[in-house]
């Protein structure tokens, strides 16, 4: 008999494979252990489908270290905020610039500037997402405009694992669109389509047939535009790292 324990693990717990964090997943659907790569935090998913074989998924996940390497390499690099830059906001270019005085976004010239120092990035991103609400409000009112309904609270997250949720209106409760700023990143009609989806949620709330009839009728195709999002969605999480 072994005098030593085996290690115990339970589900969120945090390691390291390859360098990198591991974090270990139980899901009671799982049929066997697996592995994969959380574009969008950057971390290694093991998962088993129970407790009791965390174990193996620690020990599957370490004899991969390879494809751990080989799937985190090809992560787009981090893009730190900095004067000189130019990013898009919902497809439109804007440069980075210093200034003295209160950071400022310049619509009509396309400058986005802030005092040069250690919060540069920092206020960028606070007006990126002051810019994101502003459009999302917009697409979001002309959207429960065309549905006939009152048009939902908006809100901007930085979300890791949705683009946007919507929570129905109920009794005495009015509803609620939240968007991560991140998609003021990407072109105007990847954004435009998010928020037909979730306003659309606001009549259908699942992922049936009528709910995606409502999205072409809303909107049109959507397939080009969750294509673009899980070809491009990690390098948009990238930004600000």
């Amino acid at each position: 008999m072994s005098l030593f324990k085996p290690p115990a693990y339970s589900h969120g717990d945090r390691l390291e494979a390859a360098g990198h964090v591991m974090r270990l997943s139980v899901n009671p659907r799982a049929r066997r252990i697996s592995l994969r790569v959380d574009r969008t935090r950057r971390e290694v998913i093991a998962t088993a489908p129970t407790a009791k074989r965390l174990g193996e998924a620690v020990a599957f996940a370490r004899e991969r270290v390879g494809w751990i390497e080989a799937q985190l390499a090809d992560l787009p690099e981090a893009r730190v905020v900095a004067p000189g830059m130019v990013v898009e906001l919902f497809g439109r270019p804007f440069r980075l610039e210093t200034r003295t005085g209160r950071a400022k976004i310049d619509l009509e010239a396309g400058i986005i500037a802030a005092p040069d120092d250690a919060a540069f990035g920092d206020r960028v991103m606070r007006l990126i997402k002051a810019e994101a609400k502003r459009k999302f409000t917009q697409m979001t009112a002309g959207y429960a405009a065309q549905l006939r309904v009152s048009t939902p609270s908006v809100s901007v997250v930085d979300a890791k694992a949705r683009w946007g949720s919507c929570t129905p209106a109920r009794i005495a409760k009015p509803a609620s669109i939240r968007y991560s700023w991140r998609l003021a990143l990407a072109p105007f009609a990847v954004a435009d389509y998010v928020a037909a989806h979730e306003c659309a949620h606001l009549i259908e709330a699942n992922h049936g047939p009528r709910f995606w009839a409502l999205v072409y009728e809303l909107f049109g195709d959507p397939a080009p535009h969750r294509n673009w999002l899980r070809a491009h969605g990690a390098g948009l999480h990238a930004f600000g790292r």
